[in-house]
């Protein structure tokens, strides 16, 4: 997997994550990888949703990945926070 081929999705519009794949895929890219944590999860599915649906018929959704992340304690002695993942690879 190559670094490169990954959108990760943060709290910008879901069109400019759109863009981004879109752009990945016309620059020769065979897959990218769409990520995102927590809440941004729910962004991630939309970005891919008008990929697919609007701009890019052709593209699938090879697989999806979830898991959890630990994130280290916010403050001394506090408890560390667990946040979900998905990682989405599309192909042409």
């Amino acid at each position: 997997m190559s670094e490169s081929n990954s959108v990760l999705i943060g709290r910008k519009p879901v069109m400019n994550y759109v863009l981004a794949c879109i752009t990945l895929f016309h620059g020769g890219a065979n897959e990218i990888y769409v990520k995102a944590r927590g809440r941004a999860i729910s962004r991630a599915v939309d970005v891919v949703e008008v990929t697919r649906r609007r701009f890019m018929p052709d593209v699938k959704v090879k697989k999806i990945g979830i898991g959890t992340d630990q994130l280290a304690p916010f403050e001394e002695g506090g408890s560390p926070t667990n946040v979900s993942t998905i990682e989405i690879t599309l192909a042409k």
